[in-house]
């Protein structure tokens, strides 16, 4: 265990997710296949310590504020990884619009990791590692220059369980339109 994940907070992280984390068979993460991006669920108890053992370096945390809060899942993955290798995408997972502001950072900060270090490995993961995550994950692809359906096919098959929610995905391709109509030039790719 890394010497920053100790204390009160560690101790409730290992028991706030085990009621509060992810449903029986949804646990874990897969990974892309050839990408270094893992989409995943709720890492429980002290799997976040191990984390860096699975090769992940960085990781996006799919989860609102008041479920980060409640379970410290954010303050344990950066006090795992560090805290500018972890970003929050604070959603909620309630499959209608998700405002850009709420994950757009989130897919940058991913896309950028894996551009600017060649051994990062991302994982991206939500509750349950079946919708928030997989919308992430399938920004972070089509940043990356995958086409919609590949990114799509890529996401669905590494999470079976995954489901691209319509409106999320017209999300992200509505943001990538606007990238490449130039309106979102100030704040880069």
């Amino acid at each position: 265990m890394t010497d920053a994940y100790r204390g009160w907070r560690a101790g409730w992280h290992r028991l706030s997710t085990r009621v509060y984390g992810p449903s029986r068979g949804l646990e874990g993460f897969n990974w892309v296949p050839g990408e270094p991006i893992a989409i995943g669920s709720l890492p429980v108890g002290d799997a976040v310590t191990r984390l860096p053992g699975h090769g992940i370096t960085h990781s996006v945390v799919c989860r609102a504020a008041l479920q980060t809060s409640i379970s410290q899942d954010l303050w344990a993955e950066r006090a795992v990884l560090g805290e500018g290798n972890v970003a929050h995408a604070p959603m909620w997972d309630r499959g209608r619009n998700q405002p850009e502001a709420l994950w757009v950072p989130a897919v940058r900060f991913a896309a950028q990791a894996l551009r600017d270090d060649p051994d990062a490995r991302v994982l991206i993961h939500c509750q349950q590692g079946r919708r928030r995550s997989v919308m992430v994950a399938y920004a972070t692809l089509r940043l990356r220059g995958h086409s919609a359906d590949d990114a799509a096919r890529l996401v669905l098959e590494t999470r079976p369980m995954g489901r691209l929610v319509p409106v999320y995905r017209a999300n992200v391709e509505n943001w990538l339109q606007t990238l490449a109509d130039g309106a979102d030039v100030a704040a880069g790719a």
